[in-house]
């Protein structure tokens, strides 16, 4: 049906997903993949006769697997009872047999994306390809695992290549979330001292300033995020970022400026070399609550370093 659609009115189809699809159920001498006639009208009777059958559910019908968790076939089993009944569920079978959409598949204008199992025992991966290859322009991607279903262990990767081909853009993989201590520095009245000295001046400041930050950081075992007037870095423990904020508002003190610090734990997204998350926007705000030559931390990380000889004042 979606494929007929977007080849009635292309105006209006922006992109096409097909997963676990055949152009055509029933095998024939010019497409060899599927049930053959004698195969699909003994499906058909074992409808009628015993519904939902494990058969059925394992195999072309549903297409769980024959490897699936007995429960979750099971599951399936009452999902199916409460659905259809035998009847509805003929007739289904019986229009899919007579399906065969290869006529229409060239007219497809609408960018496509082609998906489905290495060992669907529903829909066969070679069938999929061949769809695949009627349809102008299409991409094809094949999955592993033996089940028509999209709901594996993988799912997140379905999803993410299914985004990736709507938008342009990947989304963030989970696996690049990291517990981190985020560590915000800002030097306190920046606009006027840069004012103040000139720009001459106020540059050979701020190299000196980066160049203590930079010091801290690697014996404290920093990494640097972000540079400019406001300072980012990244701990992975809430103490060390501690200590060694604590440090720069000392360090700092001899070229005659003041910085202010905040310091927040939590789940970070690395996006490439940059940082980001709602854990960096709590440290910057964190930051900006804080007084000049002072080190403001957030309760979870006040927390965390609970035993580690750090006092703290509310």
């Amino acid at each position: 049906m979606a494929c007929l659609f977007a080849a009635t009115y292309p105006q209006r189809v922006n992109s096409l997903l097909v997963w676990g699809a055949q152009a055509c159920w029933i095998a024939s001498p010019d497409h060899p993949w599927g049930q053959t006639q004698e195969e699909h009208d003994q499906m058909i009777a074992m409808i009628d006769d015993d519904w939902p059958s494990f058969e059925y559910i394992t195999g072309p019908g549903a297409g769980v697997g024959r490897d699936a968790d007995p429960a979750f076939i099971e599951s399936i089993s009452r999902y199916m009872r409460a659905a259809a009944s035998p009847s509805a569920v003929h007739a289904y079978e019986k229009m899919n047999g007579q399906i065969d959409t290869r006529p229409i598949l060239p007219s497809i204008q609408a960018p496509t994306l082609v998906m489905n199992r290495t060992g669907d025992p529903c829909a066969r991966v070679e069938a999929a390809r061949d769809m695949a290859s009627r349809i102008p322009g299409a991409k094809f991607k094949e999955y592993p695992g033996n089940s028509h279903s999209m709901m594996l262990d993988d799912m997140e990767t379905v999803l993410s290549d299914i985004q990736e081909f709507i938008t342009g853009e990947r989304p963030i993989d989970s696996s690049d979330r990291v517990l981190a201590t985020v560590l915000f520095l800002d030097i306190a009245s920046s606009t006027e001292r840069a004012a103040a000295l000139g720009d001459a001046a106020w540059r050979n400041l701020l190299n000196s300033y980066y160049a203590i930050v930079r010091k801290e950081l690697a014996r404290f075992r920093g990494k640097p995020n972000t540079t400019g007037d406001a300072f980012l870095a990244i701990f992975d423990g809430p103490a060390r970022a501690i200590r060694c904020a604590l440090a720069i508002v000392l360090a700092v003190r001899q070229l005659g400026i003041e910085v202010r610090a905040g310091v927040h734990t939590g789940e970070c997204e690395w996006m490439g070399d940059n940082v980001g998350g709602i854990a960096v926007h709590i440290g910057a705000r964190i930051m900006a609550k804080a007084e000049p030559g002072c080190v403001l931390v957030s309760g979870t990380v006040k927390d965390l370093v609970s035993g580690s000889g750090i006092d703290f004042h509310d």
